[in-house]
């Protein structure tokens, strides 16, 4: 089993890529949509620059958020809170920490406040 420290570094990594790959996606896509040739709105094949647009600023903000929350587990760690739920002050389960290593419930907790 991987330490805390080790799967938020993980997480952390695979964020910033997604984010650097996102980022690169919506240049691109900058460009397209500053070419007067890019008339996609009358295009039956897919999606217009304008959904495509919306669709990569989605993905990359919940990435932006994600490494929000990796940071803040990080710090968690770092001052010793990592693991106690927020709600009821118990220990998280390590399972759960393992498949979510972000997570601030337990999962009784998690289920009360819907997520």
């Amino acid at each position: 089993m991987k330490s805390p420290a080790d799967l938020l570094a993980e997480e952390r990594t695979a964020a910033l890529v997604r984010l650097e790959a996102l980022d690169a996606e919506i240049a691109e896509l900058r460009i397209d949509r500053g070419r007067e040739s890019a008339d996609d709105e009358h295009d039956p094949e897919g999606a217009t620059l304008s959904g495509e647009w919306s669709k990569l600023a989605g993905l990359r903000d919940a990435a932006a958020a994600e490494l929000v929350d990796i940071d803040a587990a990080s710090a968690r760690l770092a001052d010793g809170s990592y693991g106690v739920c927020i709600d009821c002050g118990r220990k998280i389960p390590a399972a759960r920490l393992e498949a979510r290593p972000t997570a601030t419930r337990c999962v009784d907790c998690a289920a009360k406040a819907g997520g």
